[in-house]
């Protein structure tokens, strides 16, 4: 193929076969996988740069309008996702105000999804924070902040919902800046708007607000170079495959760019912009979705372009072997033997779970959020991911499931018809979820089933020594009145004296007369012997117990 690119040592050997001597130009040519990492930090700091649109990331609580927001700015019904649930897809859009362009990234509002944010924050350049007028500020607006700083991003406060009469835009700013956050009209340094995302009231003050804060950070980039960037969101499409919807940071991303997105590589087949037309090429602070990868990265890796396709393929190589190695080191499970073990000498259990989800956005959040858990636990379980991926829950799911005697999670997806007939035939336990909360609620109520009963002790009945009898093997065997309840064979005894506890074990004997029983009720007479104990004295009081399994909160 005279189109097909070959590496320096290829070309070197055809050379000295002909009788030529080569040497190796690397000037002017996109990077390799010896210098990629370089490469990348060269066009973060490059003196040809330009000025660029900012990327912007909207941030704020479930319900306090981030999604009807950014729907009210580009004008487009896009909002519908989010009602009294979750934005469970990042989405990144561009809109165009005065002649100039914003990049807008819409992130999940909810603390589960704290990996899905963060990563948005790295991407972008202003981080607005939305807080409704009528709730202020909350537990994931607290959170939200400390993402934001952590990014060390400016910010932008959208104060949202002024519409409503129960509006107090004084209050979001008084418990903001008790937060740290102190409005620009008392002396601070964030930009507080006042917004109405459903009336469209004060948008044009947050767009100019944006602009004003972008100049001032004077964001530029060089679109004459090979395209750096992130990738925002990506996803498996069953006529289509990997999709990948990714930022240009830098440079200019074009068609049959051959592309390195975290462990995976390609050559763009097709782009299309935020609007679904086709686009040729993607310069700075650009959204793009792009086809033509071999399989799907994960939201939030770089990628960069390749002039080389068996270096990208090397690369990409070696970033999958060292992330199969992370995995297994992170997620190394218990073998079936020894979970069975540790479980009955009350030590170690593990939950083993195949998580399925129609998004890699969805399916990291979820799976950090999952592993969170094992720091909620204090008893030994632990929870291990045996798989994480995207697209339905496929036959080959439910085998590892079986192998490894793991649960499969589908979130937002569900199981083809030979995965469902193979889970049914081997019994694998695999439930299905729409909103993170319920996933979060039930398998944290399955780890809490994993762990080793927590029991109590109930009493069955009190009895009185009124004498004592030694037997000829040097064994003691008290002589009991039942004054309350019962005396059970099999039951646990307590010995107080004088309202101190000597002794509590198991009962070794009960006896009527000189026959064996099972138990003796209140109002009789009846032989006790107790397991290691015969220092048994006349008035001592015996509680007798049995031991109760309490049920988890």
């Amino acid at each position: 193929n005279l189109n097909q690119q070959i590496d320096y040592d290829t070309a070197n050997k055809v050379a000295t076969a002909l009788g030529w001597e080569s040497s190796e130009d690397d000037s002017g040519v996109a990077p390799t996988a010896a210098n990629y990492e370089s490469r990348r930090l060269e066009s973060e700091s490059d003196p040809d740069s330009s000025g660029r649109p900012p990327v912007i990331t909207i941030m704020g609580h479930v319900d306090h309008g981030k999604t009807k927001l950014l729907d009210s700015i580009r004008s487009a019904n896009v909002a519908e996702g989010e009602a009294g649930g979750i934005t469970q897809h990042i989405g990144a859009y561009q809109v165009e105000t005065h002649g100039r362009r914003l990049t807008f990234l819409d992130t999940p509002g909810h603390e589960a999804f704290t990996a899905m944010r963060a990563r948005g924050a790295q991407a972008t350049d202003i981080a607005v924070l939305v807080v409704a007028a009528d709730d202020g500020v909350m537990p994931t607006t607290r959170e939200a902040i400390a993402h934001i700083k952590s990014a060390n991003v400016p910010l932008v406060v959208a104060v949202n919902k002024i519409d409503l009469p129960t509006a107090n835009p004084d209050r979001v700013k008084q418990q903001l800046s008790d937060a740290a956050v102190m409005p620009e009209e008392w002396g601070g340094d964030v930009p507080f708007v006042e917004v109405s995302a459903k009336d469209k009231l004060g948008l044009d003050d947050l767009l100019e607000v944006l602009l004003l804060v972008a100049d001032v950070n004077e964001l530029k980039a060089n679109p004459n170079k090979p395209a750096t960037g992130v990738v925002v969101e990506a996803q498996v499409d069953s006529s289509r495959g990997p999709v990948a919807t990714v930022l240009v940071q830098s440079g200019t991303l074009n068609l049959r760019d051959v592309v390195v997105a975290g462990s995976t590589w390609g050559r763009i087949k097709a782009m299309f912009d935020d609007h679904g037309k086709r686009v040729r090429r993607a310069g700075p602070s650009m959204p793009v979705e792009i086809l033509g990868l071999m399989e799907v990265p994960q939201a939030g890796d770089t990628f960069m372009i390749f002039d080389d396709e068996k270096a990208a393929r090397q690369l990409a190589e070696q970033r999958s072997a060292t992330r199969r190695i992370e995995s297994i080191s992170e997620n190394r499970p218990v073998k079936l033997t020894e979970l069975y073990d540790q479980v009955k000498e009350g030590k170690t259990a593990e939950l083993r779970v195949i998580l399925k989800a129609d998004v890699q956005g969805s399916l990291g959040a979820i799976q950090n959020a999952l592993l969170k858990l094992n720091d909620t636990t204090d008893e030994g379980v632990q929870l291990s991911i045996q798989l994480a991926s995207t697209g339905a829950i496929s036959e080959s799911d439910i085998n590892l499931a079986a192998t490894t005697r793991s649960i499969v999670i589908g979130f937002n997806v569900r199981p083809d018809v030979a995965a469902k007939r193979a889970a049914d035939s081997a019994g694998i336990d695999v439930r299905f979820y729409t909103i993170i909360y319920n996933l979060l609620d039930e398998v944290k109520a399955a780890m809490t089933g994993l762990l080793a009963p927590i029991f109590e002790d109930v009493t069955d009945g009190y009895a009185e020594v009124r004498n004592s009898f030694k037997l000829p093997n040097n064994d003691v065997v008290a002589g009991l009145y039942v004054l309350d309840g019962k005396v059970v064979r099999n039951s646990r005894a307590r010995v107080l004296r004088s309202g101190v506890v000597v002794f509590e074990g198991g009962i070794k004997s009960l006896k009527r007369f000189k026959d064996d029983a099972r138990e003796v009720a209140a109002g009789y007479e009846c032989g006790l012997g107790l397991d290691g104990f015969n220092d048994i004295q006349v008035g001592d009081q015996i509680e007798i117990l049995h031991r109760q399994e309490v049920a988890r909160t």
